[in-house]
């Protein structure tokens, strides 16, 4: 009897003890993950980056291509600009600190973007206003812990990120994949405050531009619109470059 009772408690102890990590995931120190974190923060930034990138919207009744340039300051400035289709020409997208702005040249108006609307659609892609222009950051808007999933694969981390309070983040959580080896990020799940998982970000097609190693490629499924993605794609980037002056204003805005 006596026996079993040790029998049980280890067993307990055990339950307790354990984090609820699979066998071979190795616990990590909370600054490990907030280095992880900030990695997948400026995976595509740095103090000034430029960058040629290509936009596929996808849905069940029509496709198009966007070409565009993009040029940031760390992650406080951003400035996108499209060039092709025609149609589209000169469309931009200004982002200082919190405020962003967006210019349409058919209309030849600048338009201020409320934070309301960071959450919503940009250029009717799957990808929203803050996924491109980054208001929100995962390393200063979320908190985030190691986590554990069904089906773990061997040498990638998993980190659960839920955001701050009084945010206006539509997320209740965002569960990231990321390699050990490098921190390579492999996907982002997007789930609301009810835990439905609501998108999917995947990373492919490893790259090498300016001496960093990054996913050239991104692409947003969203759960809940059938036949419907958006593909992103770097064709260039530069990092830690001298940018003119005048980039990040609203006059650029109008320049084409």
């Amino acid at each position: 009897m006596k026996y079993r009772t040790y029998l049980i408690i280890a067993a307990l102890f055990l339950a307790v003890a354990a984090p609820g990590l699979a066998a071979g995931q190795d616990s990590l120190t909370n600054a490990d993950i907030s280095k992880i974190i900030k990695e997948v923060d400026d995976l595509y930034r740095s103090k000034s980056s430029f960058s040629r990138i290509e936009m596929e919207i996808v849905t069940p009744h029509w496709q198009r291509t966007l070409k565009m340039e993009a040029w940031t300051e760390g992650l406080e400035k951003t400035f996108i600009r499209i060039n092709e289709p025609k149609k589209e020409a000169g469309v931009a997208t200004l982002r200082i600190g919190n405020q962003m702005w967006n210019y349409l040249p058919k209309t030849n108006k600048v338009i201020k973007i409320p934070p309301s609307m960071m959450m919503s659609s940009w250029m009717g892609s799957d990808f929203t206003n803050d996924d491109l222009v980054k208001e929100f950051s995962l390393f200063e808007d979320y908190s985030y812990e190691q986590t554990a999933v069904e089906h773990p694969e061997k040498g990638v981390i998993y980190i659960n990120c839920i955001p701050k309070p009084d945010l206006p983040i539509v997320w209740g959580n965002i569960m990231i994949a990321v390699r050990r080896d490098g921190y390579i990020p492999l996907w982002q799940k997007y789930y609301d405050e009810k835990g439905n998982l609501m998108r999917v970000l995947s990373y492919s097609d490893i790259r090498t531009f300016d001496n960093r190693t990054i996913p050239a490629t991104m692409t947003m499924v969203p759960q809940n619109e059938e036949g419907h993605k958006t593909v992103i794609r770097y064709h260039e980037l530069q990092f830690n470059i001298q940018l003119p002056e005048d980039v990040f204003t609203l006059r650029n805005l109008r320049s084409q």
